[in-house]
C-alpha cells in the first residue's frame, strides 16, 4: 500500500529553534492555511483549541524508522541517558517514528483569512501541515492512567 499526503499549510513563526527545541509552551505563530483549503476553515471561528498534525520535515534519517528509543530529552532534567529506559515509540511523544508525523493541540487565538494565530507550538517555522481538526468537548476523558515509568520520570506538571 502506498499512503500520499498533500500538505495544505505551512506553520509561520519567528521563534528561534532553540526555544522550540527547549519545549516551551507558549510559542505563538501562524498555520497559513493554502488558499485552495481555505474554504476547510469555513466555522473555525469560535474554538479554544485545534489540533495540528504536521510532516517532521527536518528529522535526520536515523530518526525514521527505529521502533524503540529512550527518552533523551530528560537528560535536560538530569537523568543520565544510560539511566533511561529503552521505550517503544508509540508510548511516547518522540519525534523518531516509523512515519515521521507529529500532533499538537494549540490555543486557537483568532484568523485573519487563512492564517490561523495560534499558541502552544512545537514545530518549526516551514513544518507542513497536513491536517487541522478542532478541538471538541467529547474528546476529553475524566479518567485515564499512564504507566509506572512514567509517573517514575515526570516532572513537577505532570510530563516528561
Amino acid at each position: 500500500m502506498s499512503i500520499e499526503l498533500t500538505p495544505i499549510g505551512v506553520v509561520r513563526t519567528a521563534v528561534a529553534e532553540s526555544e522550540i527545541r527547549a519545549e516551551t509552551s507558549d510559542v505563538e505563530g501562524e498555520l497559513e492555511i493554502l488558499p485552495e483549503f481555505a474554504p476547510a476553515l469555513e466555522g473555525i471561528d469560535g474554538y479554544s483549541h485545534l489540533f495540528v498534525v504536521w510532516y517532521s520535515h527536518r528529522l535526520r534519517p536515523e530518526q525514521i524508522g527505529p521502533l524503540q528509543v529512550r527518552p533523551r530529552r530528560l537528560t535536560r532534567r538530569g537523568f543520565r541517558e544510560e539511566d533511561l529506559p529503552l521505550l517503544g515509540v508509540f508510548a511516547l511523544d518522540s519525534p523518531t517514528r516509523p512515519n515521521p508525523i507529529g500532533l499538537t493541540l494549540v490555543r486557537f487565538l483568532g484568523r485573519d483569512g487563512n492564517r490561523l494565530k495560534v499558541r502552544g507550538l512545537d514545530c518549526f517555522d516551514g513544518t507542513p501541515i497536513l491536517d487541522v481538526k478542532a478541538y471538541q468537548a467529547d474528546y476529553r476523558t475524566p479518567r485515564f492512567s499512564v504507566p509506572e515509568w512514567y509517573e517514575r520520570l515526570m516532572d513537577e506538571s505532570g510530563h516528561i
